[in-house]
């Protein structure tokens, strides 16, 4: 499997303590790793099948940042975030967040509205998404009768994460958590998917995380890491959306379609890691990238 943070950047008055598939941290230096503030980095690394990929993909971590930000303001009367400030070294201007180190919670909060992915793999398998009943009939990128809470337990880099059922949830967190995070999550969604659709853009489902916050009066539902970004959700846009196929979408959608083509020569199920991306690819996912990020803000990325 991909190691990820060898390429993380030096720092002056941070030290470096964990890479992620995409994100580098880092602690005030001298500080303790269990500190009140992290330095959150988001490279332009990019990851497919649970492997991080050789190529990277030019400006990724500037929209993710800039889109993340915009989005924590639209939520703000939501639920609270983890961003502190935005005065960051110099080196990583614009790809970089101080925020309220967490509490993280083992468990990815996933909402979906449609039905796609790993929610239409299981559907077919067993007429349910963790574990909740669906109606019988549905294709694939039909909108679910209503958004549903299908969470998934945490998984380490190289790994898969696996759909779970509230049920866990509660058993993991404990039953008032659950439900506050299931509530949360429901409520994010409701008002991202409303913002993006006067935008022409259909949310078809999103990943979030929350944890607890140490500060006094911040409570325990505190929404961290990234939010409502082409890496954490499906973004469709509404004109060419159409039930029963694959819909188009402003992810890295590019990338996956050529892992699994011809040209890619790869078998994923192997133990060979995934090849470099050609520059096409890398053009029109940053394409992409850059369109999902201007129409959901209404301003241009300038890089």
């Amino acid at each position: 499997m991909s190691t990820p943070g060898s390429s993380a950047p030096r720092l002056e008055g941070w030290t470096h303590t964990y890479s992620g598939k995409v994100r580098d941290l880092y602690v005030p230096d001298g500080g303790s790793p269990d500190g009140d503030v992290v330095l959150v980095v988001a490279s332009d690394r990019i990851s497919a099948y649970d492997h991080v990929l050789p190529t990277t993909i030019p400006d990724k971590g500037k929209i993710l940042t800039a889109l993340s930000l915009w989005w924590f303001d639209q939520l703000a009367d939501v639920v609270p975030n983890h961003v502190v400030s935005t005065d960051v070294p110099h080196e990583v201007a614009g790809r970089a967040m101080v925020c309220r180190r967490l509490r993280m919670y083992p468990v990815e909060c996933v909402v979906r509205g449609y039905l796609t992915g790993s929610g239409l793999q299981e559907y077919r398998e067993t007429s349910a998404v963790t574990g909740l009943p669906l109606p019988a009939g549905l294709r694939d990128g039909d909108r679910l009768p209503e958004p549903l809470f299908t969470p998934a337990a945490k998984a380490e880099v190289g790994e898969h994460d696996e759909n779970i059922t509230f049920e866990e949830v509660a058993s993991r967190v404990g039953q008032g958590l659950a439900e506050r995070l299931r509530e949360r999550t429901l409520e994010v969604y409701a008002r991202a998917a409303g913002v993006a659709a006067e935008r022409g853009i259909i949310i078809a489902d999103t990943k979030l995380e929350f944890g607890a916050s140490p500060v006094p009066g911040e409570g325990d539902v505190v929404l961290g890491d990234e939010v409502l970004t082409p890496d954490s959700s499906r973004f469709w846009p509404a004109d060419e959306w159409e039930p029963g196929r694959s819909q188009a979408s402003y992810d890295k959608q590019f990338v996956r379609d050529w892992l699994t083509s011809p040209a890619a020569g790869w078998d994923r199920g192997g133990d060979v890691p995934p090849p470099p991306l050609p520059g096409d690819v890398v053009g029109r996912t940053r394409d992409r990238y850059v369109e999902a990020y201007e129409r959901l803000t209404g301003t241009s990325f300038t890089g």
